[in-house]
């Protein structure tokens, strides 16, 4: 019995893959003046995982960064973007792996969080890498129906899972 539960256990460390999230690119839309701009860095400063944020004002983008070894709720981001009274176009998700292999269809735990990748094909994420979520809140209507067909079959679970692109 012992050795079963030391078993479960080496599992269930190995399903949950090493990862730490580092820095975000956010681009906003709505976005029309230099103070529409300050409002949605003032609110995604206020995000306890957030560190720093710098905005590129004439792409309207806004590069996030993280605490260190600090857990991110990607759907707080969204939420600060909007509460703020604008929408996210983009996001665009960098992170340090160590080796993690990217099943083709099916949940992958990173962290505390489940993402799917939609084009995941077994490729391994090493060393620092950048991915693009494509639920329907971080995208822009017109970009989501390229996604949306491949999301809704990887839907059916009750939980929260990420869709990415890498």
């Amino acid at each position: 019995m012992k050795r079963l539960l030391i078993l479960i256990s080496l599992c269930w460390f190995a399903l949950r893959a090493s990862a730490q999230f580092t820095s975000a690119s956010l681009e906003a839309s709505g976005v029309t003046c230099s103070l529409c701009s300050k409002a949605i860095q003032k609110a995604l400063e206020k995000i306890p995982f957030v560190q720093q944020v710098t905005v590129d004002v004439k792409a309207q983008v806004y590069h996030v960064n993280f605490k260190q070894d600090s857990v991110v709720h990607f759907d707080d981001i969204q939420k600060a973007v909007e509460d703020a009274g604008f929408s996210v176009a983009s996001l665009k998700v960098t992170g340090n792996f160590d080796k993690l292999q990217v099943p083709r269809d099916e949940n992958i735990r990173i962290g505390d969080q489940t993402f799917h990748f939609l084009n995941g094909n077994g490729q391994i994420l090493d060393g620092e890498k950048t991915f693009t979520l494509v639920d329907k809140i971080f995208l822009t209507p017109k970009a989501f129906k390229k996604y949306s067909e491949s999301i809704r079959q990887s839907a059916g679970s009750n939980i929260r899972v990420y869709h990415a692109i890498i």
